[in-house]
């Protein structure tokens, strides 16, 4: 049975992200829509890594603590990222995560074929940066998208998804292609459709500590704004984790 860590208490947060869990080999947040995972060319400081890196060093520059990317969410995708404390456990996670359960929130326009089941695709991503699917395998990842439907309401659908890989833009790209857009994707869904955030949420993982075996669960409270969504959509607001 899968063990539920809980919240840190720490006084200090850092700004953007509240942290769930931390001991010497891992590091467990809950990240803000509009906050990136790592740097890029235009953008260095206000990433989920520079933070971080600053709260494992105590605001200490001269500390040789380190934190490793495991895996990344789009910079408007709010909720869970794991990062490692070595070079060793980073990659002990990333070989195993296929085993790894990951669960997310979507909030869609119209309603799915069925309660459940499974979007399968090859994507690819052309010169734009815009991923989409193809037919042929020799371009294209093999993706999977599994979903199961948590509530309807107003032309809208609750969603719970279970990621099965991990390509780049997945969930936006095969909820868009099954009409089924997210609300307030602006690259992939309805432009302008009113929605305040993009309404996909990293909700769980679950996996075997790389270190000490443990089966963890890690999960978040839904985001405010994604709550007030819900609520306009008369939704009701999946069960949060308790403490």
């Amino acid at each position: 049975m899968q063990e539920k860590k809980k919240k840190s208490r720490g006084k200090h947060q850092p700004k953007g992200l509240i942290v769930l869990h931390h001991d010497k080999h891992l590091l467990v947040v809950d990240k803000a829509p509009g906050l990136l995972t790592m740097s890029t060319d235009r953008q260095s400081v206000e990433t989920a890594y520079f933070r971080l890196t600053d709260y494992v060093r105590k605001g200490n520059s001269k500390s040789r603590e380190r934190i490793f990317i495991v895996h990344r969410l789009d910079r408007e995708v709010s909720g869970i990222l794991l990062f490692a404390r070595s070079q060793a456990v980073k990659d002990a996670l990333q070989a195993s995560w296929p085993q790894v359960e990951k669960h997310y929130l979507a909030l869609v326009h119209g309603t799915p074929p069925a309660e459940s089941g499974t979007f399968k695709s090859y994507l690819v991503e052309n010169g734009v940066h815009r991923v989409h699917s193809t037919q042929d395998p020799s371009r294209g990842k093999l993706s999977e998208t599994a979903y199961k439907v948590l509530g309807t309401g107003r032309g809208y659908t609750l969603l719970d998804i279970r990621l099965l890989s991990g390509r780049k833009h997945q969930i936006r790209v095969h909820l868009a292609e099954n009409k089924l857009p997210i609300v307030g994707d602006l690259k992939y869904g309805i432009p302008r459709d009113g929605g305040r955030r993009l309404a996909l949420h990293a909700k769980s993982l679950a996996f075997k500590h790389p270190v000490t075996g443990e089966d963890c669960l890690f999960e978040t409270r839904t985001p405010f704004l994604f709550s007030r969504m819900l609520s306009a959509a008369h939704i009701d607001e999946p069960e949060s984790p308790a403490g």
